[in-house]
């Protein structure tokens, strides 16, 4: 654990010396390529050590749990007790319960204890034995056997008679440092298999040779053989028949009036070139995203403050107290009726802490599968949002009552293709989402997913999105499009995250440092990135719409820019935006239904409603009355 806590003090000391809270000192532009990588590696170590805590606090909570529940039970209910709690916690390999006495080989126990383990750790599983038997809780240093990380953990029921002692691998850390490699930017982006992928400057469309971490900024990734084609005149199926002959092809692939091509013999800039004879909008390359992942003037009342029971969260979750949620969920906790929609690697749909808070989703990467996530960073997302609060388990999302709609359009590598999130935005807003979250992003342009942006932003969508973990001030894509709120991240000293995207297209920033939330198979991780500000925002607008539902979607995110804490250079800037949201602030300016600036009305093409409350219903519709919509901004 030293590694991590010398790598916790060098964070705190570079980010003092980097981002002072007078406004002195370097601007975050000024950073060298190496300093920027050792403070996103500190803060990796310090997501991993943190994510070390919160596995071995949730390991003793639960077993506390059972203990207690086993204390009482008849003999015959013990082992499938045990059995229940394994399914449950894979990552709790081996449990017994033992009673003082009896040798841990007489105990009942599920699950295997592996003879790495026993010729690893025999002292620590003796102690735990001993301490449990005495009425103590132990847990053990981490340790290394059968290619893992393992801790032997030892809970008493009563004291002097019975316990259960365990044996807990800690894969999570491995798959949280995995993760954070990638979400941070830390290393180069990884063409694992599955894409045929090439990098290009976002400006010039020219291809790059990314060798080096720092080389993704300003890069983005497209699908080596394929195009994203939008007609101005719909083709016909003899034209696209010709289409397939001509560039060798047989997949194509259709959203609205936009077309995936893919050829078996040319690659992207061939098939743009070929495309240009034809009555086209635009043909562009087939981009791929990835995850993103001050102090109140005046405190709040004490006796106005609500402070949940979840286990885990008095101890690790400094990021709701610090935004005012607990006194805003005297003004609203949500309502089952403002659907949020998670547009992401999917969700753990049988988290403990998050099932039941779930709706029906969709797979956009395996239609006939459901939205499992298999990478973890949208299950995450998801429990900054929705983890259910005051169940007296782990961790506590920032809305009560809103429902979460999963959305998987990024898969197991936690990439996904232009086609992939766009369809994933049409979709939910389809099937009710009012809020939308995106913790993902591009450095490209695309008017493929700019045109799905617009259709939820004309079917009054909040649209919320993270501005990128490479600490530049080129714009993003989703958050830099005027119909997104973009968000950065801060830390819980109100301090710009080192890693944060920064530019004038910022609304607000939100906590994006060290996020305790849920991980698949009923864990908890601490991540962090902008992936990690953005849920905060897109949580507040669901409270906000819930506060009251007669809001358009333009008027939520003013009062979210009006009731901002401005941090930073005074006023609105590019690092903090408005500044950090404030909860309590939103929703009492929601109950009044203020905001400070006015919401345009455009005029209305046809005798159908057109706008951020408009009724159009399908891709035709849109496409016939966007033309004549003024051009927003944020």
């Amino acid at each position: 654990m030293w590694k991590y806590v010398c790598s916790f003090v060098l964070l705190l000391l570079g980010t003092a010396l980097l981002f002072p809270r007078g406004g002195g000192g370097p601007r975050p532009e000024s950073i060298s390529p190496a300093a920027e990588l050792q403070m996103k590696q500190a803060m990796l170590n310090q997501d991993v050590a943190r994510t070390d805590e919160l596995c071995r606090s949730q390991c003793s909570y639960e077993l506390h749990r059972v203990a207690k529940e086993l204390a009482v039970a008849p003999a015959d209910q013990v082992k499938q007790t045990l059995q229940t709690v394994q399914s449950e916690h894979p990552h709790m390999e081996w449990l017994v319960w033992t009673q003082n006495g009896q040798s841990l080989e007489q105990g009942v126990s599920v699950g295997t204890l592996k003879n790495e383990i026993k010729q690893a750790a025999p002292s620590a599983l003796a102690e735990a034995k001993r301490q449990a038997d005495s009425g103590q809780v132990y847990q053990s240093q981490p340790f290394q056997a059968d290619g893992g990380t393992y801790f032997i953990i030892g809970v008493p029921a009563e004291a002097g008679k019975t316990g259960i002692v365990g044996a807990v691998r800690q894969q999570i850390l491995q798959q949280v440092a995995d993760h954070q490699l990638k979400n941070l930017r830390i290393v180069t982006y990884p063409s694992e298999g599955k894409y045929k992928i090439k990098s290009v400057d976002s400006d010039t469309l020219q291809d790059v040779h990314v060798n080096h971490p720092e080389g993704n900024e300003g890069t983005s990734h497209y699908h080596m053989n394929q195009v994203v084609v939008k007609f101005n005149q719909e083709p016909t199926a003899a034209q696209l028949a010709q289409i397939q002959q001509e560039i060798g092809g047989a997949h194509v692939q259709k959203v609205g009036y936009t077309y995936v091509f893919e050829s078996s013999g040319m690659e992207a800039k061939q098939l743009m070139a070929y495309f240009k004879k034809w009555n086209i909008a635009y043909a562009e390359p087939h981009f791929l995203y990835m995850t993103n992942d001050a102090a109140p003037t005046t405190p709040p009342d004490a006796s106005s403050v609500i402070t949940p029971n979840d286990a885990l969260y008095r101890k690790y979750q400094w990021n709701l107290p610090l935004i005012e949620t607990e006194a805003g969920w005297n003004v609203s906790k949500g309502s089952k009726d403002v659907i949020v929609g998670v547009v992401d690697t999917g969700v753990d749909l049988n988290h403990s802490d998050l099932k039941n808070q779930l709706i029906s989703g969709y797979n956009v990467v395996s239609p006939d599968s459901p939205p499992q996530d298999d990478v973890g960073h949208g299950t995450h997302v998801a429990g900054v949002i929705g983890a259910l609060v005051n169940n007296n388990l782990g961790v506590a999302g920032m809305s009560w009552y809103n429902r979460v709609m999963p959305v998987k359009v990024l898969d197991s590598s936690g990439a996904g293709s232009t086609y992939a999130v766009a369809q994933g935005v049409i979709w939910a807003t389809d099937h009710g989402a009012k809020v939308i979250n995106m913790s993902l992003g591009n450095y490209a342009d695309a008017q493929f997913l700019h045109d799905a942006i617009k259709y939820a932003y004309d079917h009054d969508v909040v649209l919320i999105a993270a501005s990128g973990n490479d600490n530049t001030e080129r714009p993003g894509y989703p958050a830099a499009y005027p119909e997104v709120f973009a968000v950065a991240a801060t830390d819980a000293n109100n301090a710009k995250a080192s890693f944060s995207n920064y530019g004038d297209y910022i609304d607000v920033a939100a906590p994006g440092v060290n996020i305790a939330s849920t991980y698949p198979s009923n864990q908890y991780a601490a991540l962090s990135g902008t992936s990690m500000a953005s849920p905060h925002v897109t949580a507040l607008a669901a409270l906000i719409r819930s506060a009251n539902p007669n809001l358009k979607n333009t008027e939520v995110m003013q009062i979210m820019r009006d009731t901002a804490m401005d941090l930073g250079p005074k006023g609105r800037d590019k690092y903090f935006g408005y500044g950090l949201i404030d909860v309590v602030a939103a929703l009492k300016a929601a109950q009044s239904g203020t905001t400070q600036a006015p919401t345009p009305t455009p005029a209305p093409a046809t005798n159908e409603a057109v706008g951020g409350n408009q009724t159009l219903n399908d891709w035709t519709d849109w496409q016939r009355f966007w033309d004549q919509l003024f051009t927003r901004s944020k």
